[in-house]
């Protein structure tokens, strides 16, 4: 008999966090969460100040085989004028009648919260953190911060009425494969800038609390147009910025600035992942604090994770300067590919410039939707 069991304790809470872990085990892609980083997500995280996120377990006897989060992002619908809930953290056997279970007790939660538009998914939480489903690219492990499941969960997530929202897209460089036209045109597009007051720089780390102001600024300035977005608080940024710089490499950490303000930014990420993939159901205790210390010299890939340039500074040349700089620093410290994502598939601009340096869209995630 299949039971739906509303995560409370803390028992129960790393029994949710725990259970792709078996899922996936056989699975030669997988990459486990860091099960601490997920703990505090699902609990201290500052997007529960504002909002509200249930967790919920699917039981067939005493075997888990299915998970899903509702999330109520009160910051969604109150800038985007909406009355939408969302859910995450999906996970499932291949049974249509356990998935289908589980979005029956979302979307009776949400009505229960008095939600009364669409359901939105999957994200945790939001479009600034993991989202979509992998719809294309299942020949190759997730890069950091970027989500994975099985191919089977598209027909489980339509069977329940759900249809396709938006595309996101994810490119891919192979080791030196790319156009270097952004390279090689790099002091020239600088100088233009340069005639404009407009200057590329590392990220001061030695700085960073002043830095991650400014960066917050940017961030929620150059992203306010894109599908799904909702600024983030000054403590969701700052969560995400102290979670960051752990792992930041300054060479890939880039600000544009004009007369002392930052009016872009470009982040490439080492890719941890590589590294994630050897620790056993994400634990750090008792040896994958050690694999991670001592594993950081291996990484051959990078994720550009974020390219943002406020309204006004666009089309000026910063966005090929930013990602000129990266390919450049790229190269010259032997990495062996690159990630960069994700972008929407809509967004012209930005899809184009990526392929005019030979990106190749390697993977599709897909957000879904459905009335409530």
């Amino acid at each position: 008999m299949k039971t739906i069991v509303t995560v409370s304790s803390k028992k129960q809470l790393a029994a949710f966090i725990d259970f792709p872990h078996d899922l996936y085990k056989d699975d030669p892609y997988y990459v486990p969460e860091l099960f601490i980083a997920q703990r505090d997500l699902l609990t201290i995280h500052p997007f529960h100040k504002h909002n509200t996120v249930q967790p919920f377990i699917c039981y067939d006897g005493e075997k888990i085989v299915g998970r899903i989060a509702a999330i109520l992002n009160n910051a969604h619908n109150e800038y985007n004028k909406k009355n939408d809930g969302f859910f995450g953290f999906f996970d499932c056997v291949n049974d249509k009648k356990v998935s289908a279970l589980l979005f029956e007790t979302v979307t009776k939660w949400l009505k229960e919260k008095g939600v009364t538009g669409e359901l939105l998914g999957p994200v945790n939480f939001s479009t600034n953190e993991p989202c979509g489903l992998l719809v294309e690219g299942f020949d190759s492990s997730p890069v950091l911060m970027d989500t994975y499941n099985f191919p089977y969960y598209a027909d489980l997530i339509q069977n329940a009425g759900l249809e396709k929202d938006i595309d996101l897209i994810s490119w891919h460089w192979d080791g030196n494969n790319y156009d270097d036209k952004s390279v090689r045109l790099l002091d020239a597009l600088t100088g233009r800038l340069k005639r404009s007051n407009i200057t590329i720089r590392k990220i001061n780390l030695k700085d960073f609390k002043n830095e991650a102001a400014k960066l917050r600024e940017v961030y929620n300035s150059a992203w306010d147009q894109n599908t799904g977005f909702v600024p983030l608080t000054d403590d969701e940024f700052d969560y995400l910025a102290k979670d960051l710089k752990l792992i930041l490499d300054t060479d890939f950490a880039l600000v544009a600035e004009q007369d002392g303000k930052i009016v872009a930014f470009g982040l490439a990420l080492p890719n941890y992942n590589e590294i994630f993939k050897t620790i056993k159901k994400g634990r750090l205790l008792p040896t994958g604090i050690f694999k991670l210390l001592f594993g950081k010299k291996s990484i051959k890939s990078i994720r550009i994770y974020a390219l943002g340039v406020v309204d006004g500074y666009r089309k000026m040349g910063i966005e090929a300067v930013l990602y000129g700089t990266i390919i450049k620093n790229y190269t010259a410290r032997g990495f062996k590919w690159a990630e960069a994502g994700w972008t929407l598939e809509n967004n012209t601009m930005i899809n184009e410039a990526i392929i005019a340096i030979k990106g190749d869209p390697y993977k599709k995630y897909r957000l879904y939707k459905r009335k409530i």
